[in-house]
C-alpha cells in the first residue's frame, strides 16, 4: 500500500465542512439511537465505514429494516426500505436548519416516523438543528478525502483486530465524538466513576484500552490517531512507544500520532500499525492484562 492511499487532511482546509456534516450525521444517528435497542457500550448508536461512505447499517422499524447511507462518492443521502422502498437526496452545501427539514420530510415520504432529541450532543455551545443556520457548507472533495481517510484507517483497525482474542467492538464511527474507532476489554469490571452519567457508566462499565481517528475538532485542529486506556494505568505517560513522532499528550491523557506525521512515513500502514500495537502493550502491561490469554498468536491460520 504506497502513501497516496492516504489522502491529505488539513483541519484548516475543511473546518466549515467538518462542522456542517459533524451536525447532520448527529441528526441520522439520533434517529439509529432511537430505533435500536440498546446494546453494550452503546454499539447500537455508531455508523460504519462502507463502500461508499458513513451507513447506519440495518434499523428495525416496525416488522421492517430502514438503512441510511451517507454516499461520499455519489454526494446523496440515501434511505432503504426492506420493503423495497428507495429515496436519496443530494448531498450539498445548505444549513443544518434546512437539511434537517429534509430529512424529516424523506422520513414522512417513506412512512417512518421518528421522535430524537432536536439537539446536538458532545458541544460545548449545542445549536438546535431547527435554529442552526451557522453550519451550511459541504465541500464534495473535502468529504470523500475525509470518508478516503476513514476507509483506510478502518483497514488497518481490522487487521489490528485480528490480533485479539478477547472481547474487542467492531470498528465504528461515532457520529457524536465524530471519531473512527476500537476497543479491546480486558474482561474485568472497571471501577465505578464517582459522578459519571449514564452514558459513562454504561460505555466505561469495563476495562478498556480504546484506539481510534479523530479529525481534529473541539479545539485540537489537527487530524490525529489516539489511544488510551480506561482507568488509566499509573505510569502510563512515561510509556515508550512507536513511532518516535507518538508521544503521550498529557492534556488529552492519551498516546497521539499525528496523521500529518503519519503521512511523512515511508509505510503509513506499517507505522499505523506500530503505533496501535505498542500502545496497547504499553497500557496492557502496566495495567496487567492476561495478553497470553487475550492475545492471537502471531502465526498465520492456516489457509480454508
Amino acid at each position: 500500500m504506497t502513501t497516496g492511499a492516504w489522502p491529505p487532511l488539513k483541519w484548516t482546509d475543511w473546518q466549515a465542512t467538518a462542522e456542517t456534516l459533524h451536525m447532520w450525521t448527529q441528526i441520522v444517528g439520533k434517529t439509529r439511537l432511537a430505533l435500536s435497542p440498546l446494546q453494550a457500550h452503546w454499539w447500537n448508536v455508531p455508523f460504519y465505514v462502507s463502500a461508499c461512505g458513513l451507513n447506519t447499517s440495518a434499523m428495525p422499524y416496525g416488522a421492517e429494516f430502514l438503512e441510511i447511507t451517507f454516499d461520499f462518492v455519489c454526494h446523496e443521502l440515501k434511505f432503504r426500505s426492506s420493503n423495497g422502498a428507495t429515496l436519496s437526496v443530494p448531498l450539498r452545501a445548505q444549513s443544518v436548519a434546512d437539511f434537517y427539514r429534509e430529512y424529516k420530510r424523506c422520513l414522512a415520504a417513506l412512512g417512518v416516523s421518528v421522535e430524537i432529541h432536536p439537539v446536538p450532543v458532545e458541544l460545548k455551545h449545542p445549536i438546535p438543528f431547527l435554529k442552526d443556520v451557522e453550519h451550511k457548507s459541504y465541500d464534495p472533495e473535502a468529504a470523500h478525502r475525509f470518508w478516503r481517510v476513514l476507509m483506510q484507517a478502518d483497514r488497518i483497525f481490522q487487521q489490528f483486530s485480528s490480533r485479539f482474542l478477547g472481547k474487542v467492538s467492531p470498528v465504528h464511527f461515532f457520529w457524536g465524538s465524530f471519531d473512527l474507532a476500537v476497543t479491546r476489554f480486558s474482561g474485568r469490571p472497571a471501577p465505578p466513576r464517582e459522578g459519571a452519567d449514564a452514558i459513562t457508566r454504561e460505555s466505561y462499565s469495563h476495562e478498556v484500552i480504546s484506539a481510534g481517528f479523530w479529525h481534529g475538532n473541539g479545539g485540537f485542529g489537527e487530524a490525529a490517531f489516539y489511544c488510551y486506556a480506561a482507568p488509566p494505568p499509573k505510569g502510563l505517560e512515561n510509556a515508550a512507544i512507536q513511532p518516535a513522532r507518538a508521544a503521550y499528550n498529557k492534556d488529552l491523557g492519551e498516546f497521539i500520532y499525528l496523521y500529518e506525521d503519519l503521512l511523512n512515513e515511508p509505510s503509513p500502514d506499517d507505522s499505523l500499525l506500530a503505533f496501535l500495537q505498542s500502545s496497547y502493550q504499553a497500557a496492557a502491561d502496566l495495567a496487567n492484562w492476561d495478553r497470553s490469554a487475550l492475545e492471537r498468536p502471531t502465526s498465520k491460520p492456516a489457509a480454508v
